[in-house]
């Protein structure tokens, strides 16, 4: 007998409901924001978990808590600090955008209650403004993220090919407010998630123990199929590093003041901005991912362009600026993840 998806009679809706709310409510994860909950740690845990995996997000999570307590406590503290608690985390635009949400909620009498009020403040779009309104303040909307969409196109065994993942995410959203459960919207919507994420997997999903299994029309049927989403191709990319030193200081490039992604954080310089530095030694090689790109980084030992008597200060970069840091206090300095791993490997090598 052929399976039927989520249906649209009131009292098996109402079943299934409770079927998936109680797999949650005995499966789910002890994660901090959920162990103790709170409006602050509820905003915090979504921005963060954003393109973010939930085992990385862990141990970033506690020490914000340590030094970032609460809104107020972020809202004061300056940006600097805000990016160097976030690095490795990546996409340091969201930290910038929780800190300017932190300044913007601290002065509140009483913040936003609907999805609709949240969307209005910095950083905040459909999902996030979603997943807080309904988590901590049981509004009735509807969290509809990549976790969400491959339960939904499984349980309803849908084929139809969408062109990026947001053309997904919309396609989706009404069967997603159907399926949501009214009385219990921040538990559903968790729940739907972590399913997502746990059981209804992208490769290799745990069917035989899915709560929505007896309506899934995938179970059996090639769910690693679903949903069908047309992926970006590929781009690779290769970018040469240079690793001057003068002193006992490592020579940094900052982002621009009004940069996007690299704002305020340092790297090591690119080749093409020093023309006519001296390679020598290759010391690493590093390969990272930002978005659709691979990117693989080669960082080799240079020295500066001779001048009359000394070595000559690069002129500046395009972008940013220079700084000559002390070896001895590179921990300070707020570095993109992967060059810090990197610098760390080079200077751990000696």
């Amino acid at each position: 007998m052929r399976k039927k998806p989520i249906p649209a009679d009131t009292a098996k809706l109402t079943e299934l409901r409770g079927t998936l709310r109680d797999w949650y409510a005995r499966h789910r994860r002890p994660l901090p924001w959920r162990t103790a909950p709170s409006l602050y740690r509820t905003v915090v845990s979504e921005f963060m978990c954003q393109q973010t995996r939930i085992e990385t997000v862990l141990p970033y999570f506690d020490r914000w808590m340590q030094r970032f307590p609460d809104f107020n406590a972020l809202a004061r503290a300056e940006e600097a600090e805000v990016l160097r608690a976030w690095e490795g985390l990546g996409y340091y635009s969201r930290a910038r955008n929780l800190h300017r949400l932190a300044k913007e909620i601290a002065p509140m009498s009483e913040p936003p209650r609907t999805a609709t009020g949240w969307q209005k403040l910095p950083g905040i779009g459909p999902y996030t403004a979603a997943a807080v309104a309904s988590i901590a303040f049981g509004e009735p909307v509807p969290v509809v993220d990549g976790n969400v969409v491959r339960v939904l196109a499984r349980v309803r065994g849908d084929d139809t090919e969408f062109r990026s993942n947001q053309e997904a995410v919309d396609a989706f959203r009404p069967l997603a407010e159907a399926f949501l459960d009214p009385r219990h919207p921040g538990d559903h919507n968790q729940a739907m998630m972590e399913l997502g994420a746990t059981v209804c997997r992208k490769s290799k999903p745990a069917c035989l123990v899915c709560p929505l299994r007896p309506s899934c029309l995938s179970a059996g049927n090639q769910p690693e199929k679903r949903p069908r989403i047309v992926r970006r191709a590929t781009v690779k990319v290769e970018v040469t590093r240079l690793w001057i030193e003068r002193d006992g200081h490592l020579l940094l490039h900052e982002g621009a003041p009004n940069g996007r992604r690299l704002r305020a954080i340092c790297e090591l310089p690119m080749a093409e901005d020093i023309p006519g530095a001296g390679r020598g030694d290759r010391l690493h090689r590093g390969v990272r991912a930002i978005t659709h790109h691979r990117i693989t980084e080669e960082i080799f030992h240079a020295r500066l362009p001779d001048a009359p008597g000394k070595p000559s200060l690069p002129c500046p970069p395009r972008h940013g600026q220079w700084h000559w840091v002390p070896l001895n206090h590179i921990e300070a300095v707020t570095l993109s993840g992967p060059h810090r791993k990197w610098i760390e490997a080079i200077l751990g090598r000696r």
